[in-house]
This record gives structure tokens, sequence and C-alpha cells, in this order.
């Protein structure tokens, strides 16, 4: 067990650390439990000051009440909703972000928002308290979760805004943005440097506004203009996000990247693509053709799961592999997009809100 908090009594704390570190070879993930202790053991014998622990014991607890509630649900693919926390639930744009939630959980999908007003609140009441969780942070202004959300227990208080942000990207499978502040355009720039990274996703990046609204359409024109017009970021990376006024344009655009694309990770400097079904010879042929330009050596090919993945949940699934040149994120949307359109007549792909 873990220790239950700071006012633990020391000898019942030795104890239960003791009797963790005798079962340490039995457990399931004891590599990673061993390595996460060692470091705790090193800082330990280092001139660490009072503050520097505050930060370590506050984000490790963020952390583990975040891994406690979201566990049950690992199973179910989420939404974030972004926007401004501002906008009155009057407004065209919460009534939009209001009905984007409840037709994304009628679809079987659950939203992540920040748990306070605005547009938060409109998708926690769209999607209701049962498909949606409220990740909120401590702060001395700010008020507390939303009614559509409050008392629940898919609720956390984040202490930290690093810890929080880390869990809206660490659990979500798409992300639908709303006209917002500087945090909201934060969250946007944020998201696609860490997509075009490789530190996020891949998933989908939706830009909604209002029926007939200009807003992501005005931070588009910025983007191409100063960005791609100046070289920056490259022509494919448009293919990285979508930007619509219409609900049912949004939920297409989230529903068709899983229906046969899974998940990916790097084996051994390979990119690994989990799909939900097989690809036919043909199929593959024709990504080789159409993708070589992000493939540094080899080809595309059908695989087998990798002895590193043996404990993954996906172990079963079929793969394609490819050496992918890390730099084309664009281009990496566009083949997952080929191979969602490919399978898209596969039994496996009538339900893409389950991973």
């Amino acid at each position: 067990m873990i220790p239950s908090g700071p006012g633990q009594d020391f000898e019942s704390f030795q104890a239960e650390a003791i009797d963790l570190i005798d079962r340490l070879p039995m457990l399931k993930h004891s590599e990673w439990i061993e390595r996460s202790l060692s470091t705790i053991v090193q800082m330990a014998g280092e001139e660490l000051d009072r503050l520097d622990w505050k930060i370590i014991s506050s984000s490790l607890r963020d952390m583990e009440k975040a891994f406690q509630m979201f566990y049950p649900y690992r199973h179910v693919r989420k939404i974030v909703i972004f926007g401004s926390a501002r906008v009155s639930p009057t407004s065209p744009e919460y009534l939009m972000a209001r009905d984007f939630g409840r037709a994304i959980a009628q679809q079987g999908f659950m939203v992540i928002t920040g748990g306070g007003g605005g547009i938060m609140q409109a998708g926690n009441e769209g999607a209701t308290a049962e498909r949606s969780f409220g990740l909120n942070i401590q702060l001395p202004f700010e008020q507390g979760s939303n009614p559509f959300i409050a008392g629940d227990r898919k609720v956390i208080n984040f202490k930290y805004f690093f810890t929080r942000k880390l869990f809206f990207l660490r659990e979500s499978d798409a992300l639908a943005l709303f006209p917002g502040g500087f945090g909201t355009l934060d969250e946007a720039f944020e998201c696609l440097t860490l997509t075009q990274t490789g530190k996020f996703g891949p998933a989908p990046l939706v830009l909604l506004d209002r029926p007939g609204g200009d807003y992501w359409l005005d931070w588009n024109t910025f983007v191409q203009k100063q960005l791609r017009g100046r070289g920056l970021i490259s022509a494919d990376d448009r293919s990285l996000y979508t930007i619509t006024d219409d609900i049912n344009v949004a939920c297409e655009a989230i529903a068709s990247f899983y229906l046969v694309y899974h998940s990916c990770r790097y084996v051994d400097g390979k990119l690994v693509l989990r799909l939900k079904s097989q690809l036919s010879d043909e199929n593959v042929d024709r990504l080789n053709t159409d993708f070589s330009d992000i493939v540094v050596t080899g080809k595309i090919e059908k695989s087998k799961a990798f002895p590193a993945e043996a404990a993954d949940e996906t172990f079963d699934l079929p793969r394609l592999v490819l050496h992918f040149n890390q730099r084309d994120a664009g281009r990496l949307y566009q083949l997952i997009g080929t191979i969602n359109q490919m399978g898209a007549a596969s039994p496996a792909a009538a339900h893409p809100e389950q991973k």
C-alpha cells in the first residue's frame, strides 16, 4: 500500500515500505516501480530545498489521483474541449459547445473539460456528468466546478497547471477547441507543437466556431501567411487540424480518425501503427507508392507485435511498421487518413469510440 498521507505514523510507513520492497519482484510493473523508487532515493541524498520536495510530493499526489480516476475508463476514447471561460450560457459559442458535447457523447465518446465555466461548462452540460470529466485547478480567485460536473467522482482539483495539462493530453484521443483567449490559443499551439515533434498523438485536432464565425478562419489566415508563407511550417501541416462551424463535420473528423487506426508507438527506432483490422497486400503496396517520401529506409510493412509490446493490451492487433522520418507530421496524418479509408468497411470500424 502507498502511504495514506503526510501525517501517517512513521512506523506504519516504514512497515509498508519494507513490505513493498519485499513484494517488488512479484509486482506486474516491478521494473518501473523500482525505477521510480530509485529516483526518490537518489533525490533524498541530494541537496534539495523544502519547496523542491513540496513540488515533488504534490505533483505525485496530483498524478496518483488522476491515474486512479481515469483507469476504469481506459478503453473509452475521450475528447478534450477547450475554450473561453467567459462566454455566457446564451452565446452561440456556448450553445455550439453544448451541442457538440451532447453529439460526441451520443456516439459513445467521453468528454474532458477544465471543469469551470463558459465553454467548459457547456461541454459538461452537453455530455452530462455521466459521460464527462472535470480537471479543475486550485486558484485563489477561481470558482468551483460548474454545476453540471460539481460533486461527481470524475472531478479532480489539481494543484499544478503542469500536472493538469499532462492529463489533458495523456487521456485525450482528440481535442476540440472553441474560441477563447490566450489560454485557448496556448492550448492550440502547444498541441500542434507536441504533435509536430511527436510528443503527442497522432490525434484529431478540431477547431470549432459558431455558424458563420471567423475566429479560427482568421487564426488560420495568420498561420498560413506568417508561418507557411515564410517557410516556417510545411504545406502538409494543414492536415494536422480541421476548421469547421458544423458539429457533424467535427464529429466525423474525430470518428473517422479511429475507423482502422488504433494507436502507435516507437520500437527500436521504427514507428509501429496498430490497426483494428488487417489491410490487404494491395493496399500496403499502394501506401508504399503514395507515402515513400516519409520512409527513411526500407518500406511500410505488415507486422505482428514486437517482443517489447508483450505486456501491451494491443498485442493481438495487426500492425504496419515503417522507418518514419519523424519530421513530416502532416504527411503522417494523411497516411493515417488513407489507412482509415482503406478499411472503412471492416466490422471493426463500427466502434471508433472504443480502444
